[in-house]
């Protein structure tokens, strides 16, 4: 399916010059009428580390910076700063419904949240893992999933499915995008990981390719994500196609962090909101 927008080509103009965010976005969750964004580094007022538009809250940035980061992404989908809502995420497959914003206990521990209250946003904050948009055919019930993957073998889009289907949604009437994860040319894994999938699935092998590095592999996460929802019976799925680790002025990656020994790294955010 078509992309809206893609990231440019890296640049010496640092993402962080841009004043306003500049979300990617899919055709087909458009069509549907939900407002929605796979949110890049640019537009955010972080610096350092976290240079850009850094919206996790986990992270070691300065917290004003990131209430600042967060307000505009709110801003950006037409929503109240309070109504953008994400959830304290622990590579599970869980999925929690949203009407309102947390209260005092703050952020339930999940990796999936659904929605059908307007004017409410819910999101996911990724720096290499999937982050999946989801919204049915009018737009009216919508949600977002954390896929790294651990998340993503454990099912959470297709729990995100489900839990808008018992929103009312129609499986057949669904339509997913997978924004910007780490491709599979950055991604090598130990033969533990690979043991993981494979006894899983036999097919999962297909996912791995041989690593410069012996008893290693490459993992094409994406794609595994991708065969899982085109099994799901939606009816449509987009994988945006975009490397968070290959393009630094666009995007934050953990693993690009770690091979680099930085202390810390920025999140992306990917949020919607319903018709």
């Amino acid at each position: 399916m078509p992309v809206d927008a893609t990231p440019g080509p890296a640049s010496s103009s640092p993402p962080m010059s841009v004043s306003t965010p500049t979300p990617l976005t899919d055709a087909s969750l458009a069509a549907t009428r939900a407002r929605h964004g796979f949110f890049t580094r640019a537009g955010g007022v972080s610096t350092g580390l976290y240079a850009g538009l850094n919206c996790g809250n986990g992270s070691g940035d300065d917290a004003a910076n990131v209430a600042t980061n967060r307000a505009r992404v709110a801003s950006c989908l037409g929503v109240s700063r309070e109504n953008l809502v994400t959830v304290y995420q622990v590579h599970s497959a869980d999925v929690v419904p949203v009407t309102t914003p947390w209260g005092a206990e703050g952020p339930p521990k999940a990796d999936a949240l659904v929605t059908a209250t307007p004017g409410m946003a819910i999101g996911v904050l990724t720096a290499d893992c999937g982050p999946l948009l989801f919204a049915d055919a009018g737009g009216s019930i919508v949600a977002a999933a954390h896929a790294g993957w651990k998340g993503a073998l454990t099912g959470v889009g297709e729990a995100a499915i489900d839990a808008m289907v018992r929103l009312g949604a129609r499986r057949d009437g669904i339509v997913a995008a997978l924004g910007p994860t780490i491709s599979q040319a950055a991604y090598e894994v130990g033969p533990e990981f690979v043991d993981r999938f494979v006894s899983a699935a036999a097919t999962n092998a297909d996912f791995f390719s041989p690593s410069p590095r012996e008893g290693h592999a490459m993992f094409d996460l994406p794609g595994y994500i991708a065969r899982r929802m085109n099994r799901t019976g939606i009816a449509d799925f987009t994988d945006l196609a975009a490397c968070t680790y290959a393009d630094e002025d666009a995007f934050f990656s953990y693993r690009r962090a770690t091979h680099r020994g930085e202390a810390d790294y920025g999140r992306l955010i990917a949020a919607i909101t319903p018709a």
